[in-house]
């Protein structure tokens, strides 16, 4: 029986599975391998600190969204190898594989930046895990008047308008709380602008400007001081604050990182069109994983999974993989 093996069981790696089931004979087995059993809808992340979304609502088993037919295996992911056409679990041992596709994401690392995760949860805090955002939305509840800063480390992030959203969220948080008035409110960014389009960032500046939203950019963090409440650029720009919503690095999955197939940061070098690693025409990645440089998205991942699907279907049929990523998300 031929293989294939999926990295990952969040939105890319479980949508290219079930894509892949629909289509492949018995000849074939599917095994979907991730840590936990625990699917999270992340966009629902930023909403929970405002009591928009429940934690319980954004919260499911993986195994829901699974079609039958698929072998989902629940373990660590310990090793991957290329060249030896296998993955190393903790508990369950090595599976081969005739096609490899990969989607294991990326996820925040506070400790590589000075001073941060000393500080959080002691007026730093996040929304980008399950945890976080609740412990964010508590604190929220709590704060009653001072400087609330939204600092962004530096790119890539997950969904690079989420911070931005969030800054307008609570403006209109503080609002509906009746103590705007006493709340200042900055978006301190590594970008030249409130993003990254021309466009867009004209937009969005008047949007921070009608909603008494300071915008502080080219503001590369290198440290944070969290008994003072400052953080400092490289160039020893300074912001204070009360409350700090922190956007930390994004990293690539550490195995990768581990196993050789990413660069420092974790992130897996692809064609940016076929989304495979050059010398391997077995293997694709999709989603958060990638150094593809466009949003780090489900949306992306999900027209990712379309490309991939036609190139591993000719693949395996012997015929010409046409399909290209372009990138868009909409």
């Amino acid at each position: 029986m031929k293989k294939l093996v999926i990295l990952g069981a969040g939105s890319g790696g479980t949508m290219m599975a079930n894509k892949m089931r629909g289509d492949l004979d018995e000849e074939w087995s599917i095994t979907l391998i991730d840590k936990d059993n625990v699917h999270y809808y992340q966009p629902g992340f930023l909403f929970v600190p405002f009591d928009i979304n429940k934690p319980k609502d954004i919260r499911r088993s993986r195994r829901e969204f699974i079609k039958p037919g698929i072998d989902f295996v629940i373990s660590e992911i310990t090793g991957v190898d290329w060249d030896k056409q296998e993955i190393t679990t903790a508990t369950e041992g090595i599976f081969k594989y005739d096609i490899l596709v990969m989607s294991t994401g990326c996820d925040i690392r506070p400790e590589e930046v000075e001073g941060l995760q000393e500080g959080w949860g002691k007026d730093i805090y996040g929304y980008y895990r399950y945890n976080d955002c609740q412990v964010l939305g508590r604190a929220l509840k709590k704060f009653t008047g001072g400087k609330l800063v939204v600092n962004i480390a530096e790119m890539p992030i997950k969904c690079p308008v989420a911070p931005l959203e969030f800054a307008f969220l609570a403006d209109w948080y503080f609002h509906e709380r009746g103590i705007r008035d006493k709340v200042e409110i900055e978006f301190v960014t590594p970008l030249a602008g409130a993003f990254t389009k021309p466009v867009a960032t004209k937009v969005l500046t008047s949007a921070c400007h009608d909603k008494n939203i300071k915008i502080t950019p080219n503001f590369s963090l290198g440290s944070v001081d969290h008994e003072k409440k400052v953080i400092q650029a490289y160039d020893g720009t300074e912001v204070d604050y009360d409350m700090l919503v922190s956007i930390p690095p994004n990293f690539g999955a550490q195995v990768m990182i581990d196993s050789d197939v990413s660069d420092p940061m974790g992130y897996i070098p692809v064609d940016k069109h076929t989304l495979q690693p050059e010398g391997y025409d077995n293997v694709w990645v999709l989603g958060d994983g990638t150094d593809v440089p466009t949003s780090k998205a489900g949306a992306v991942a999900h027209f990712q999974g379309d490309v991939l699907h036609e190139n591993i279907m000719a693949f395996i049929s012997g015929g010409e993989q046409h399909a290209r990523s372009d990138g868009h998300a909409v």
